[in-house]
């Protein structure tokens, strides 16, 4: 089922009826860890090695180009500090390499509630929302990008009508595929937003149950885990059902297609690791992880990286 979006707005950060005023001061993004002290910077050792940097992470992206590992902090919720989200860049230890890449400053910086998301053409997408503010305002889905050379804000797309996407995922040409994860009177979908920002309903309904994570396989097809049950659902770009695998368990989140097509699933309910190999059944290959969320995977290391929601911390699992 296909819905067109009547009165979509996209937008870009220049002449955006969402954009923010002109900053004061010009945005900056945060420095690697060290400090500054009468007017010089002094990088810290390398021999101290720290920890931590998180709030409420709920997804992370591997960045190829920096080789280091894209954390994404929801911070405080809207209602109690709004535009509190931040980003971090992590080492493949799980040491901080910069505590507060994107959010060390707020000149010209909105990011409220972050949920999932991707890198592509040099940018990152991110799944935020505006409103849900304790005056009331209602919500609404905005993607946020950002330039991955400078962590400057790059543009923002807004849904009206979607109060926010869960996880988004971006093809190289630009098209954004994200999940609507819905419950009680909100629909279960799966958008599909143009490069141009029109927004399409790509999938409404069953089989989608409390969808999650998204993402893209070696094909270009778009692969959706529900938290409503096991299903692993692979769609084509028009929204056709391809094929339908199990993971080992429902509550899922995170979806990692590796090169060779071997799907992980995480799921935040249950605290498993599904791996499901092209043509074989799913099996569990980590359990026992607090709220595993919407995970990315490593190249580099190769490892799958677990943001661990309200644990403020980051899992890391080594793959054979």
């Amino acid at each position: 089922m296909k819905v067109v979006l009547a009165g979509l707005t996209a937008m870009l950060l220049s002449g955006s009826a969402l954009a923010q005023p002109a900053p004061a001061t010009p945005f900056a993004a945060g420095q690697p860890l060290g400090v500054t002290a009468a007017g010089a910077r002094t990088a810290m050792s390398s021999n101290v090695k720290v920890y931590g940097a998180f709030n409420f992470a709920e997804s992370c992206s591997y960045d190829p180009g920096r080789n280091l590992i894209v954390a994404v902090n929801r911070g405080a919720i809207q209602r109690e500090s709004p535009n509190d989200g931040f980003i971090s860049l992590i080492n493949h230890d799980g040491t901080v390499h910069t505590s507060k890449w994107i959010g060390d400053t707020r000149a010209g910086l909105v990011l409220n509630d972050p949920l999932g998301s991707d890198i592509e053409g040099g940018k990152l997408y991110v799944a935020d929302r505006d409103g849900d503010t304790a005056d009331g305002a209602p919500p609404v889905s905005v993607i946020r990008m950002f330039d991955m050379r400078t962590g400057a804000p790059a543009g923002q797309i807004a849904t009206p009508g979607v109060n926010f996407f869960n996880d988004v995922e971006v093809a190289r040409d630009g098209t954004i595929y994200a999940t609507q994860t819905g419950g009680g009177a909100v629909p279960q979908r799966l958008y599909k937003i143009a490069p141009n920002g029109v927004a399409t309903v790509l999938v409404d309904g069953g089989p989608l149950a409390l969808p999650n994570g998204v993402a893209i396989d070696n094909d270009g097809n778009v692969v959706v885990v529900n938290i409503g049950t096991a299903a692993v659902l692979t769609f084509s770009p028009q929204g056709a059902l391809l094929k339908t695998e199990m993971a080992v368990q429902p509550g899922n989140d995170g979806v990692v297609i590796a090169r060779d097509g071997t799907k992980y699933v995480s799921s935040v309910r249950e605290g498993g690791i599904s791996r499901i190999r092209p043509g074989r059944p799913a099996e569990m290959i980590a359990s026992g992880i607090p709220s595993p969320a919407s995970m990315c995977h490593d190249t580099q290391a190769n490892q799958l990286v677990l943001p661990m929601n309200p644990h403020n911390a980051l899992g890391f699992l080594k793959l054979n």
